[in-house]
């Protein structure tokens, strides 16, 4: 069996779950690849360095409307003889939308992997051209069911999983006696991520504690000059790529992940895998899904910066709880989401679908092509940023 995999190579959540898939369904004699719009070679790498997996880009012309650039997507997919695809939802409007003009043959799965209204909005704008849904957290799967009327036997949540092998490779570098070592790894991104919480965090822990920033963003900048006064003890990365991830992890102590919202939390995970101690955001049905708190780590209310420097400051006053959280975190992460895992549950859905799935609406024709509500900007998309930050740090307290 052959599914195309909807992304571009990139350094981010999406293209390593690709990665993930593609590794473990092989084992299941499922060929997965990447398929992407655009230009470029196929043969290039991975910002990062990382190699291309096997996969290629759908050239189009400038002068191509939409129709005619889905019509080059769909009889790119029939010539290489694909079987089905997995769309990842607001990845891209075209390769979303496509899913009502497919064949009947292919197989259609979307990923959800957010929990924002316009990621919903976009799920439900192409709920009934899919067979399957798969929301990453139990969270999103609740959502869809619940309140966008998704079918329940046909969304599932599968967590997204981590390379425990890769972590398991690299030692952990011993904790300092005078210092504690934290990390924030992942996009810097206010709005998602709450990483301008991260200076009022800084400002509540002692001398001793030092941070590492990794990763790159639209707020990189900005967060620069709002960590200023602490320059002595921030250290900032760049972009990691994700075979440097286990190596960075295991050499720091404590995970800070402030988020507003998070649709899984991959750097969670990986900070775990690495025996990291996730503080984190309690976002419901998400990180509370992953995190065990006390045990494998802390939650803290969104926004509630005091607290997580609160937490912080325990576990570095605290070696021993440290350590025992460590080892709690290391085992939480390869018990439950490690590539076996997560490729079982998909070939689980695959097989499923083959012996049950649904019947979809027969194939839309292209020279009908439009483009449902939901894959365009909503009212939302015109909402000041701080009204909408303000309504995220609502909604999780709430």
């Amino acid at each position: 069996m052959k599914l195309a995999y909807f992304v571009h190579p990139h350094l981010g959540g999406t293209y390593t779950l690709y990665k993930h898939l593609r590794m473990g369904l092989t084992a299941y004699d499922i060929d997965v690849h990447w398929v992407a719009l655009g230009t470029g070679n196929p043969g290039t790498s991975v910002p990062g360095g990382s190699d291309v997996e096997p996969g290629f880009v759908v050239h189009l012309q400038p002068s191509d409307s939409e129709a005619e650039s889905a019509a080059r997507l769909i009889g790119a997919l029939e010539e290489h003889g694909f079987d089905g695809v997995f769309i990842n939802v607001l990845a891209d409007r075209l390769q979303m939308n496509v899913a009502g003009y497919l064949p009947a043959r292919m197989l259609r799965i979307i990923i959800v992997h957010n929990i924002t209204p316009g990621t919903y909005a976009a799920a439900r704008a192409i709920r009934d051209n899919v067979h399957a849904t798969v929301g990453v957290s139990e969270r999103c799967r609740r959502d869809l069911v619940q309140r966008f009327g998704f079918s329940p036997e046909w969304t599932v949540a599968i967590p997204n999983a981590v390379d425990t092998a890769a972590f398991r490779r690299v030692e952990r570098t011993p904790k300092p006696t005078d210092r504690t070592r934290l990390l924030f790894l992942g996009r810097i991104e206010d709005a998602p991520k709450g990483v301008f919480w991260l200076p009022a965090i800084m400002d509540r822990l002692p001398e001793s504690i030092s941070l590492t920033v990794a990763g790159d963003g639209p707020d990189l900048a900005r967060l620069t000059e709002r960590l200023a006064r602490h320059a002595a003890r921030v250290r900032f990365t760049g972009a990691v790529d994700g075979e440097e991830v286990p190596a960075l992890a295991a050499a720091h102590d404590i995970l800070i992940v402030p988020s507003r919202f998070e649709g899984f939390g991959f750097s969670i995970i990986e900070g775990m895998a690495a025996g990291c101690v996730p503080v984190v955001s309690r976002i419901s049905g998400v990180t509370d899904m992953i995190v065990e708190d006390g045990a494998s780590g802390f939650l803290f209310p969104v926004g509630d910066w005091a607290e997580a420097a609160r937490r912080i400051e325990e576990l570095h006053r605290r070696p021993m709880t440290l350590a025992r959280m460590s080892l709690n975190a290391r085992r939480r992460a390869e018990s439950g989401f490690d590539i076996e895992t997560m490729s079982a549950a998909y070939h689980s859905l695959i097989e499923r679908l083959h012996r049950e799935g649904p019947t979809l609406p027969p194939a839309l024709p292209i020279d009908a092509w439009s483009v449902p509500a939901g894959l365009r900007a909503g009212f939302r998309t015109y909402l000041p940023r701080p009204v909408k930050n303000w309504l995220r740090v609502v909604k999780e307290r709430i």
